[in-house]
C-alpha cells in the first residue's frame, strides 16, 4: 500500500498523530473500567468458567453447571483464575479480553499489509470500539470468544506466509479453550494442508483428553453438554441467540422448518467458501474471505450463536479496507449490515435486551449474504470473460489488446515467464497454494 496516493486510501495509511493514539487509549480504557466496576469475576460469561474451575478444585464436576459449554481443557486453563483474588480478577479479565481484541486487530492489519502506525490502524480500532456494539458487549461479558478473535487473524497470517503447521497450532490452541473456530478446519481441507489440519485437530483432542482424566466426570462434555446443545439450551440461552434456528421460531416458524432453512443456508455458505478458495487471487482477500464465509455459515446454524461471535470475522474483513482487494468491506451492503449494531439506537419494539437477538440475526444474515455474493462473483459465476485475442495484421501469433497481459500458453491471461534453455523449473515458494490445480501445496 502506498501512502503517496491522492485518494482516501493514501491518507489512511499515512502515519497517525499522537492525538489519535490518545483517543484510542481512552476509548479502550472506558469499557475496561466500567467492567471492573459493575461485574464480578471479570464478567458474567467468564464467571461461569471460573465457577466451573472452583467446583473442580473442590472435587466436583464442572459440568454440573449446564451453562458451562467448554471442553475439559478449558477447566484447567481457568484454574489459575480461581486462585486469584476477586478484586484482582475483576481488572485482569477485561484487560486480557481487550488485549485479545487489540491483538486480533493488529494481526488482521498485518495480514492485509496495512502499516501498524497508520491512521487507519487507529481509526479502525476506534470505530470498532465505539461504533460496533459487540465490542463492548464482549468486554463486559468477559467471554472467551476473545481468544478466537485473536487466533483467527493470527492463524491466517501464518498460513499466508506458508506456515500452515504453526497456523494449525494456533487455531488448535484456540479450540482447546473454546471450540468456536472448528469450521476453519475446512480451510485446511480446501488448501490440502494435511499436516496443518492434523495439528489443528490434535492439539484440542490431546489437551481435552488429558484434562478429562483429571475430572471426576471425564465424559461429562458428551453426556451433559452436547445433549444440552442439541436440545437448544434453555429459555435463558434462547433469548440471546442470533442464528435463524433460534430466531425464526420466536416469530412463529416451526422449529423443523427453521432448522431446515438454516442448514440449507449453511451448506450454501460452505459451497461459496470453497468457490472463493478455488477462485485464487493474490493478497489476503482469499484466505480472509474464505475463512469469514466458513465462520458465518457455522453461525447461521450453530447453537448458541451470539452477537459477539461477529467479532471473529468483522475485523478480518474491515482491516483490508485501504487495500484494493477488500471488495467486501468496501461495499455498501457490508456497512448496511452493520447498522443494527450501532450503539445507542433504540429500535421500535426491540428495546428490550431479550429482543436484541432479532437485530443480531439481521446483521448475521445480511453479512453472510454479502460475503457469499463476493465469493460467488470472485469464483467466476458473474465474472466477465477474458478479452479475446486480436489477430495480428502480419498473420503472426495472435496478440492481446492494448494494456492486457500476454496470454499464458497454459490457459488464461496470466503473464507467462520467458523461456530459458539454461534454467529448470523450480518449486514454488511456501505460501497459499492455488487450490485450483488439484494438487497440494509445497510447504507446511
Amino acid at each position: 500500500m502506498s501512502e503517496h496516493k491522492s485518494d482516501i486510501s493514501g491518507w489512511l495509511v499515512r502515519r497517525a498523530t499522537w492525538h489519535l493514539w490518545v483517543v484510542l487509549g481512552a476509548v479502550l480504557a472506558a469499557p475496561v473500567v466500567r467492567t471492573a466496576r459493575v461485574t464480578s469475576d471479570g464478567g458474567m460469561d467468564n464467571a461461569i468458567v471460573v465457577r466451573a474451575a472452583r467446583v473442580w478444585l473442590a472435587g466436583g464436576s464442572p459440568y454440573d453447571d449446564s451453562h458451562f459449554l467448554y471442553l475439559p481443557s478449558a477447566v484447567l486453563a481457568a484454574a489459575p483464575q480461581a486462585l486469584v483474588p476477586r478484586g484482582v480478577l475483576d481488572v485482569l479479565v477485561p484487560v486480557a479480553v481487550t488485549g485479545c481484541l487489540v491483538g486480533g486487530w493488529v494481526c488482521a492489519l498485518r495480514l492485509h499489509g496495512v502499516p501498524l502506525r497508520s491512521r487507519f490502524a487507529a481509526l479502525g480500532l476506534i470505530g470498532l470500539a465505539v461504533g460496533f456494539a459487540p465490542f463492548a458487549h464482549l468486554v463486559l461479558l468477559g467471554n472467551w470468544t476473545a481468544t478466537a478473535v485473536l487466533a483467527l487473524p493470527l492463524g491466517l497470517l501464518l498460513a499466508g506466509r506458508g506456515r500452515w503447521v504453526a497456523a494449525g497450532a494456533v487455531i488448535g490452541a484456540a479450540l482447546a479453550l473454546k471450540p468456536l473456530l472448528a469450521p476453519v478446519g475446512l480451510l485446511f481441507v480446501f488448501a490440502r494442508r494435511w499436516r496443518g489440519l492434523a495439528v489443528l485437530v490434535g492439539v484440542p483432542v490431546v489437551a481435552s483428553a488429558s484434562a478429562a482424566l483429571l475430572l471426576p466426570d471425564p465424559v461429562g462434555f458428551f453426556t451433559r453438554t452436547l445433549p444440552f446443545l442439541v436440545r437448544g439450551g434453555d429459555g435463558f440461552v434462547r433469548m440471546y441467540e442470533a442464528s435463524p434456528v433460534a430466531v425464526l421460531p420466536r416469530v412463529g416458524v416451526p422449529e423443523v422448518a427453521a432448522a431446515g432453512v438454516a442448514l440449507v443456508a449453511a451448506g450454501v455458505g460452505v459451497g461459496c467458501a470453497y468457490r472463493r478458495w478455488r477462485g485464487g487471487g493474490a493478497g489476503a482477500g482469499r484466505p480472509a474471505e474464505t475463512a469469514a464465509m466458513l465462520m458465518l455459515s457455522a453461525f447461521l446454524v450453530s447453537r448458541p450463536s451470539y452477537d459477539h461471535y461477529l467479532l471473529v470475522v468483522v475485523p478480518v474483513l474491515v482491516a483490508g479496507v485501504p487495500g484494493e482487494g477488500a471488495a467486501v468491506a468496501r461495499g455498501a451492503w457490508f456497512w448496511l449490515a452493520m447498522v443494527p449494531q450501532v450503539p445507542g439506537v433504540s429500535w421500535p419494539y426491540l428495546e428490550a435486551v431479550q429482543r436484541r437477538a432479532f437485530l443480531d440475526a439481521v446483521t448475521l444474515c445480511a453479512l453472510a449474504a454479502t460475503v457469499a455474493v463476493r465469493c460467488v462473483r470472485f469464483g467466476g459465476v458473474f465474472s466477465p470473460p477474458p478479452p479475446l485475442p486480436v489477430p495480428s495484421s502480419r498473420g503472426a501469433a495472435p496478440s492481446t489488446p492494448s494494456g492486457a497481459p500476454p496470454l499464458n500458453p497454459a490457459g488464461g491471461s496470466a503473464p507467462c515467464p520467458p523461456a530459458s534453455p539454461t534454467r529448470h523449473p523450480t518449486r514454488s515458494a511456501k505460501g497459499l497454494d492455488s487450490g485450483a490445480s488439484g494438487t497440494g501445496g509445497v510447504g507446511e
